[in-house]
């Protein structure tokens, strides 16, 4: 009996790759679809010549792309064209955090701040460096890849961002194989039009990248809006102090996050798309997701 992760899945035929790198192309045993289990890309499994025999616990699982056991998301955000978004930036933060994964922030594109600007927005940044590692980075001077490098060696990568971000020069810088332009991110990574049920994890430096069209959309889709105070990391932390234990941060008088927002202890702007958030999340219907089995 052999361990490994699956890295592919076409067809129903799985492929999965072993310690050594060595690729096996496998089918799932029968009895899975009895226990209701579907063997998803990124699986720990156990296998023997022919097929995978034992799906290992996973640690999460994402829906689109259907990817388990993800290490980090790769949130690529534009320092200019199109400009910097905290609004954005915390939208991506909050919905990672609700799937078990750790965010890493890349600021791509600083070559075209000037020193002001650079200055003025790390400046803003240092209180999430309290939180999440952040990482500047720039397709035209190379700043930034060795950190990247690091972070992403021996882990499952998944990519974020909005359009524009750079997220193709990254790959690019990382992987200049690719040679991608910006509108072929997808195509690469398997999300072509033909072949949006082709989930793959590829090599990437010294890891594993897959996209994530799950996250492009920004939908706040099974989220409860009494619940995104879990998302916020540096709320949850401090929320201990709040009158209330169940204190959303919105409405509730006694809250602790509030009054650290009053002393600049809690930047005003993040509280702010904290609740603008809250309220996008209170006002969506929900909708039944059928996932596929």
């Amino acid at each position: 009996m052999k361990q490994g992760r699956i890295i592919k899945l076409v067809g129903g035929h799985y492929t999965v790759q072993d310690e050594a790198k060595q690729t096996y192309d496998l089918k799932p045993l029968g009895v899975f679809r009895h226990r209701n289990i579907s063997p998803k890309v990124g699986d720990i499994v156990d296998f023997d010549e022919n097929n995978i025999v034992e799906v290992h616990e996973r640690v999460n699982e994402l829906y689109r792309p259907m990817i388990a056991n993800v290490d980090q998301v790769l949130i690529v955000t534009s320092a200019k064209r199109p400009n910097f978004s905290f609004l954005l930036l915390d939208k991506f933060l909050a919905m990672i955090e609700a799937f078990n994964i750790a965010p890493v922030i890349i600021v791509s594109k600083i070559d075209l701040m000037d020193t002001k600007e650079r200055m003025d927005l790390e400046q803003k940044l240092d209180y999430y460096k309290q939180y999440f590692q952040v990482i500047f980075y720039s397709s035209k001077t190379l700043e930034g890849i060795p950190e990247i490098l690091v972070a992403t060696t021996d882990k499952v990568n998944v990519l974020a961002g909005q359009t524009g971000a750079g997220k193709s020069s990254l790959l690019n810088a990382i992987q200049p194989d690719l040679d991608l332009e910006t509108d072929e991110i997808s195509n690469a990574l398997g999300r072509g039009k033909h072949t949006t049920r082709h989930v793959e994890i590829f090599e990437f430096g010294h890891g594993y990248i897959a996209d994530t069209p799950g996250f492009s959309k920004l939908e706040f889709i099974d989220f409860q809006a009494d619940q995104l105070r879990f998302y916020y990391p540096d709320f949850f932390a401090k929320s201990s102090s709040c009158k209330f234990y169940e204190c959303t941060h919105t409405h509730e008088p006694g809250c602790e996050i509030k009054r650290l927002v009053s002393t600049g202890e809690i930047p005003e702007f993040r509280y702010d798309n904290y609740v603008s958030m809250y309220h996008e999340i209170l006002q969506i219907k929900p909708k039944y997701r059928r996932d596929d089995k």
